[in-house]
This record gives C-alpha cells, sequence and structure tokens, in this order.
C-alpha cells in the first residue's frame, strides 16, 4: 500500500517540521473550519470541487485557499471527496482516494491512472444554490 500523507493514521503521515522535530498545524481559522466542516457534509460516493467549496462558502476566497486548508488540515476529514473541476483527485494521491472510491460507490470515468471521478453523477450538490446539507436523492431527474 501506498503512504497516504493526508491520512493522520499513515505513520508516514506528512507534518510540518521544524529542527526540533514535527510540529502541530496551526489553530484553525474560521475559514478553515467552514471548510472542513462543508466536507463532513458530503456524503459517501459524492465529491465537491475545490472551487464548489470556495463557491458555496462565498467568503472572497478561491480554490487555491481551499486547497490550502485541505493540504494543512485534510487527514481529519474525508479528503478524497475534495477533488480538481476536472475529477482528478490531489496530486500523488490516485491509489488511495480510488480505494475510498470503489468503497463508497463513486462514479468513476477512470479507474487507472489517472484515475477520474464523473463530475456530472458525483459533484454534490448537482444544483448550484443547493444547501451541501440538504440531502441529494441518488437517481438523476427524469
Amino acid at each position: 500500500m501506498t503512504p497516504d500523507p493526508l491520512d493522520p493514521q499513515d505513520p508516514q503521515h506528512e507534518q510540518s517540521s521544524t529542527v526540533d522535530g514535527p510540529s502541530e498545524p496551526p489553530p484553525l481559522d474560521d475559514f478553515a473550519s467552514k471548510v472542513l466542516d462543508v466536507v463532513d457534509s458530503i456524503p459517501p460516493g459524492r465529491v465537491m470541487s475545490y472551487g464548489d467549496i470556495a463557491e458555496y462558502l462565498g467568503a472572497g476566497l478561491g480554490p487555491r485557499q481551499v486547497g490550502r486548508v485541505m493540504s494543512v488540515y485534510g487527514g481529519a476529514v474525508a479528503w478524497w471527496r475534495v477533488i480538481h473541476s476536472d475529477g482528478t483527485p490531489a496530486p500523488g494521491h490516485d491509489s488511495r482516494a480510488l480505494q475510498h472510491y470503489l468503497a463508497e460507490g463513486t462514479p468513476l470515468r477512470s479507474a487507472r491512472p489517472p484515475v477520474r471521478v464523473d463530475m456530472r453523477r458525483a459533484r454534490w450538490p448537482a444544483n448550484p444554490g443547493t444547501s451541501p446539507h440538504a440531502a441529494r436523492p441518488d437517481s438523476e431527474p427524469a
């Protein structure tokens, strides 16, 4: 199994380090806390892009800032559910993300590298303006 630097349970979990050894991540600010709350609300088998989360929060910050939050704190949440808008997971995490996608039944366009989620079917919420906290039916609209 490939080490997963985003998984805090992985013995090779990457943490920022100093000369004295690993250091704790900085305290959560309001934006980071909101990002993690949204990620926690994404149901199994569904995904949101970094940009989707930024747009949903409407805090005037963009996908890069969401990515930064995920790079620092993502190991505490279902990080594999936050992906690029083209359906690819965070760089270097294809194999570990694929294990989660298969276990959760996430719709895929490709299970071979580069792993790609079917954004049309897996994106959550499907409709702009829909709260990530609202339930979404599993069936496609007629």
